[in-house]
């Protein structure tokens, strides 16, 4: 039986705590821990009981314990000032939006598959969600103007929990949008505001939602609406649930209906940046917008598009990287693509490396990466790899002129540190510390702390884990029916002296969780040591499809319940952020084993770090370049192996050595304080010389400066008079496009000899053909650096050379090439389309080489 008519009811709060339900409609407490607090002393057991959800919780507490609590006269006061500090973040930012771009119009939008916000808006799976979540805080924190698109998941990712014998089971409850922390966008006259897709030639109603963080909006789409039929309405059902159909219907909602949705709220972006390969299709819609609305073509429209999209990869593992067969394509995108003006193979060529291969399938990274003008990946390393893995987009360029460059990740700091290192930092780097927090000035003050009042603070930090583990761990067996006698020795696991080691993550192959457990008897000798004990905590979920990852849970949950290890190592199950934030607080030595070079930056170290823990990783990722010495360990030297088993072998046996050697050692080498010197010494290195830079608000500046700016100032330029620079780039692209083969170098002459000495200058000589192109069309360059033993390049520069004289199409382009280093040096040249043209030459991939 149905409601006949729906409503609802919201909790009657008294005048003096009003300001509580625009708190609790604002992300901010996910990261203020005075606002955490505030809501936990409204009641400490529905806090929890709720999920820390404060919007569920208003509408559960008792209208007697909110009568009591507005004649609290330290509450309304506490409550109060919380409310003014709130005011004051929103209202008095440390930069004025419209100071950042002044001369244009300026505004981002940034399109995600999942958000990692906070535990009670579930709508995240790992590391890109919560990268995505942390992207949003920066920008609020910096004002940077900028709104955030994403999908409204009814059931979002999996629960975890495991079956007596360790096989990770899932559940999927049901997000109640009314008690969460999102608010339904409504038109003027109060009616629920939508946009609509089309999936097969149906048309399917979208409702947008809003969440804000900070001084940020993030809107969020909804499939489910009674008046779409029932197969669609599911879309937006689960994160990364279904099959490939619900892949793509998920995409087209999030690329298509969030370009939509933007443009229903009346939100004009000059930037779109595309988190992932997930939103492609925005860059299409795009397109087709200004086709219907400025009665473009569909190649001055894309020369609008392309100069103003930023793409970011993140994953150089297939899996990540999603690819439809063209049928499937062909069923939802065949109408579309004569909206857009184009033959439906010309959009099948976009998404493939080789757009003459019929049989090859339709790649949404290949479609991102064909329609912007920024890419990057997400570590140096991982730059490397992708231009690596991408190469055959831009087939006629040596693989490392590829243009992918990088933006390293980093982490939203209050976030992710815990209230006592909070604390901590607010009297030795000051009140406003995280206002500031990608300053390395300020983190130079971490080096004031003292030894004591930091590794007393990080003691505390792992009781608290200790006390958060042993609590967890009883919940679970309970829920799992365990003996009395199992539930009463998970009370009494681990210590809360001993080194702790995290492991959190999620449970992919190529990040080898078991990589510690190659060797038991071992490991036994190490965690069990009669005076210097280790103690292990491992959480994190497998794929509900990725069976492999499942077997290593399961293997881990088998050896825990050994009778050597059942004290020393604990898996929880159920990991999600609130418990990311006790394991990244409480840890001593944070552990990643991934296979390098598959781990594309991982960021759970970084919140480690943050807290005072020492990371001991792979080089892989973001530690590839935050390693030395002196502030953590490393796993291997960097090497890559064919055969992995091997490489398990060595490495495994390399961690057990570190371990023994160097890590347990240095951390029980204690003075007459108890306190180990040295290791503390290490932590203050980190905080000093790391958090600075692997830190979100470093990664969004560097995102607005790089990026986000200079791809907002040439879309205005672009759109000026009725988007004349955009037809007239189209039309130069075409001359440039079809005129290309007319273009070559006839010779290369050397001048001065061929040995020159420090401080000398090569003269180079090129006689170049350029057909019925002219000598503003191109740029000429002598593409010289150090070579290796076999003659290739090691190391590269480019130098433009500059046109002279000319007979007919036939020019002579003359330059000098410096000498500043020692060695075996070459050189070549090389004809490019104009840099003065395009934002990124790369994007015609059309280049030509002596």
């Amino acid at each position: 039986m149905k409601a006949k008519v729906k409503y609802n009811v919201i909790p009657n709060l008294p005048p003096k705590l009003e300001i509580l339900r625009d708190l609790a409609y604002n992300l901010c407490f996910s990261w203020n821990d005075e606002l955490w607090d505030l809501f936990q002393r409204l009641d400490p057991g529905l806090w929890v009981e709720c999920g820390h959800n404060p919007v569920f919780m208003l509408g559960l507490i008792s209208q007697d314990r909110l009568d009591e609590l507005s004649h609290d006269q330290g509450f309304v006061a506490q409550l109060e000032r919380l409310g003014d500090d709130f005011d004051r973040y929103l209202s008095q930012p440390r930069v004025q939006a419209e100071d950042y771009c002044p001369e244009v119009p300026f505004q981002v939008a940034y399109f995600s598959a999942e958000f990692g916000l906070a535990e009670c808006l579930p709508i995240y799976s790992g590391g890109l969600g919560v990268l995505s979540g942390d992207h949003l805080k920066s920008a609020s924190d910096l004002n940077v103007p900028l709104v955030g698109v994403g999908l409204l998941y009814q059931e979002g990712y999996f629960r975890q929990y495991l079956s007596a014998d360790g096989w990770q089971m899932e559940t999927y409850p049901v997000n109640d949008f009314a008690n969460m922390p999102v608010k339904l966008v409504r038109d003027k006259e109060g009616m629920p505001l939508n946009v609509s897709v089309d999936f097969k030639g149906e048309p399917v109603q979208v409702l947008i939602w809003r969440a804000n963080v900070g001084r940020v909006p993030l809107y969020l789409l909804d499939t489910n609406v009674p008046a779409n039929p029932p197969e669609f309405r599911n879309t937006t059902g689960r994160l990364y649930g279904g099959n490939r159909e619900m892949r793509i219907r998920q995409e087209i909602v999030l690329g298509i209906g969030g370009v939509r949705a933007l443009k229903a709220l009346g939100i004009e972006l000059s930037v779109a940046h595309m988190n992932e390969g997930h939103s492609a299709f925005s860059a299409l819609e795009r397109i087709n917008t200004l086709r219907k609305e400025k009665g473009m073509s569909f190649d001055a429209a894309r020369e609008t598009v392309l100069a103003s999209t930023v793409f970011t990869t993140h994953t150089p593992v297939p899996a990540g990287n999603d690819v439809f067969e063209p049928d499937l394509v062909r069923a939802y995108f065949e109408e579309y693509t004569k909206e857009l003006g184009i033959n439906f193979k010309v959009l099948l060529g976009y998404g493939r490396l080789d757009p003459r291969n019929e049989d090859e399938p339709f790649g949404m990274t290949t479609l991102a990466l064909r329609l912007s003008t920024h890419t990057n990946g997400v570590s140096r390393l991982h730059a490397k790899v992708s231009r690596a893995m991408w190469q055959k987009v831009w087939s006629h360029h040596p693989v490392e002129d590829v243009p992918i460059d990088h933006i390293t990740n980093g982490i939203h700091v209050p976030t992710w540190i815990s209230k006592e290192i909070t604390g901590l930092f607010d009297r030795y780097l000051g009140p406003n510390w995280a206002e500031d927090s990608e300053s390395e000035k300020l983190w130079e003050q971490a080096k004031n702390i003292p030894d004591t009042e930091l590794w007393r603070t990080h003691a505390r930090c792992r009781e608290r884990l200790i006390a958060f583990t042993r609590r967890s761990l009883t919940a679970q067996l309970e829920n799992r029916g365990a003996s009395t006698t199992e539930i009463q020795s998970a009370r009494d696991v681990l210590t809360p002296e001993a080194l702790t080691i995290g492991f959190a993550r999620r449970f992919a192959t190529y990040k080898r969780a078991t990589l510690l457990f190659t060797d038991p008897d071992r490991l036994d000798r190490i965690i069990n040591h009669p005076e210097f004990p280790v103690q292990i905590i491992i959480a994190g979920k497998a794929h509900p499809q990725d069976n492999e990852g499942k077997e290593l849970i399961k293997k881990i949950i088998h050896l825990c319940n050994e009778n050597r290890f059942r004290r020393r190592i604990v898996f929880l199950e159920g990991y999600d952020l609130y418990m990311a934030r006790y394991l990244v607080a409480g840890t001593d030595v944070w552990l990643n084993t991934p296979r390098r070079p598959l781990e594309a930056c991982g960021t759970s170290g970084m919140k480690a770090l943050a807290n005072g823990s020492l990371n001991f990783s792979t080089l892989d990722g973001w530690w590839d370049e935050g390693y030395h010495r002196d502030l953590g360990w490393a796993l291997g030297h960097g090497e890559l192996y064919r055969d992995h088993g091997a490489q398990d072998n060595i490495e495994s046996r390399d961690l057990y050595n570190l371990l023994e050697k160097e890590v347990v050692p240095l951390f029980y080498k204690r003075g007459s304080d108890a306190i180990p010197r040295d290791w503390v010494k290490k932590m203050r290195a980190g905080l000093s010389q790391l958090v600075p830079i692997f830190n979100s608000n470093r990664m969004v500046q560097e995102y607005m400066t790089r990026y986000y700016l200079p791809c907002s100032r040439r879309f205005n330029i672009l759109c000026r008079n009725g988007f004349e620079g955009s037809k007239d780039l189209a039309e130069w692209r075409q001359k440039l496009m079809t005129g290309w083969h007319e273009v070559s170098i006839e010779q290369v002459i050397s001048g001065n000899g061929i040995e020159k000495r420090v401080g000398q200058e090569l003269e180079v000589t090129a006689k170049v053909r350029l057909g019925s192109l002219l000598p503003e069309d191109v740029i000429v360059e002598a593409y010289y650096g150090r070579l290796d033993q076999n003659g290739d390049f090691r190391e590269r520069e480019t130098v433009t050379l500059d046109v002279g004289d000319s007979a007919g199409d036939l020019y002579t382009y003359r330059g000098q090439i410096p000498s500043r280093k020692t060695g075996r040096f070459g050189y070549t040249v090389r004809i490019m389309p104009s840099h003065e043209r395009l934002e990124n030459p790369f994007t015609m991939g059309l280049v030509t080489w002596a």
